[in-house]
């Protein structure tokens, strides 16, 4: 064990206050107000699947957080991504931009459509897309055919730019709608970790067409499985919720369909689970940044890596927690991880690069060289709610 990852390991024991045989999981769901409350009200009404009250409070009350003017529960993020591309008209041959670091669910997303993932580097200062590399690279392989953005390489049409806030922080979205802009590329964020993250004062979902969150059991809050699209466009909501309901048409008993629609709306017994939860988010939140400020100041002076804090410009919800090695002890990360995870202090590196996986291979990308650094480097910390009380 060497001094470097011992002292790292001294400190998160420090600021975690762990027991020997304790283990400390990297993100656990937290319930104890009104979960078993509203989910007894759900078995005992019947009211388990896809329609029911809380689907409904739920929504609005997620809109209301957001800022959005509409808000469609699905059953998990990654189907509320896919429809998201389907309601910017992303077509099958299209490119759709997305960062390489990111979870494989944006790429997958994408092929739904039968699109294609074009991968873009990262920022250091946001772990997420870099709007001035895209410029940069746009500049370099794309033209513009009227309102169309076409790669001059492959000839296919770029429909789509969909940043991802890595660990819950915020993109640099107003330089990037610029691009968006520039190029008539559709903006789709995907918030899936920025549930309660504000940018220059708004929350995260509110500059693109239409934006996906998740609420998977390791987010800031859960559902269970679950996820909505949130959009300020009326008409988007409509469509939406269409899709997201099989494409039926309401009638009392016909069953009629218009077009090609997903099983993909998110069942009352979840919805209610959600409420519960957002009654809480307030107080998440706070929990979460107590707890990232005791791990910025623990490892403020410890030599050799730095904690990653948000960007000037937005007020993250501190998801996961990070780590950043600097480039001598980059080849510390793996001992780092089996040292923390053998004393039960899960901790884990970021994804593999997009293009690494073996069905992205051959995908387009431009020069990812912050991506493959943060790769190398990054290490996430446990960031549950309820660490501090512990």
């Amino acid at each position: 064990m060497s001094p470097f990852s011992q002292k790292i390991l001294q400190t998160l024991q420090q600021v975690l206050n762990t027991i020997q045989n304790q283990v400390i999981p990297l993100h656990e769901p937290f319930f104890f107000k009104n979960e078993w409350e509203y989910i007894k009200e759900c078995l005992d009404t019947g009211w388990v699947s896809s329609a029911g009250k809380f689907v409904e409070i739920f929504e609005l009350r997620l809109a209301e957080y957001t800022g959005t003017k509409y808000a469609v529960a699905t059953v998990n993020g990654t189907a509320a991504l896919h429809v998201c591309l389907k309601l910017v008209d992303v077509q099958p041959n299209d490119e759709v931009l997305i960062p390489a670091l990111t979870f494989v669910a944006t790429a997958n997303a994408v092929t739904y459509c039968n699109a294609i993932p074009h991968f873009v580097d990262s920022n250091e200062a946001t772990l997420g897309l870099c709007p001035e590399k895209l410029k940069s690279y746009l500049k370099d392989i794309a033209d513009l055919q009227g309102k169309q953005c076409v790669n001059r390489f492959t000839q296919r049409r770029v429909k789509a730019v969909v940043p991802m806030h890595t660990f819950g922080h915020p993109v640099d979205l107003d330089p990037l709608l610029e691009v968006c802009n520039q190029y008539h590329l559709e903006l789709v964020e995907d918030a899936a970790e920025s549930l309660g993250s504000f940018y220059k004062g708004k929350h995260t979902g509110n500059w693109g067409a239409a934006s996906a969150l998740s609420f998977n059991g390791n987010k800031i809050l859960t559902t269970g499985g679950g996820g909505a699209i949130i959009t300020n466009d009326e008409e988007i909501a409509k469509l939406a919720k269409h899709l997201t309901t099989t494409a039926k048409i309401p009638h009392r008993w016909e069953y009629v369909h218009d077009q090609i629609g997903y099983n993909y709306r998110l069942p009352n017994i979840n919805a209610a689970l959600g409420c519960a939860q957002l009654e809480q988010l307030p107080w998440f939140l706070a929990q979460k940044r107590t707890l990232a400020e005791k791990y910025q100041e623990a490892f403020e002076h410890v030599e050799g890596i730095r904690f990653f804090t948000e960007p000037g410009f937005a007020t993250s919800n501190y998801w996961l927690n990070v780590l950043i090695l600097d480039k001598y002890y980059m080849s510390e990360r793996n001992n780092l991880l089996q040292l923390t995870n053998d004393q039960g202090i899960m901790t884990r590196p970021a994804w593999n690069l997009l293009h690494h996986l073996p069905m992205f291979a051959d995908c387009p990308r431009m020069e990812l060289e912050v991506a493959e650094s943060l790769q190398q480097s990054l290490i996430n910390l446990p960031s549950s709610v309820n660490l501090i009380d512990k």
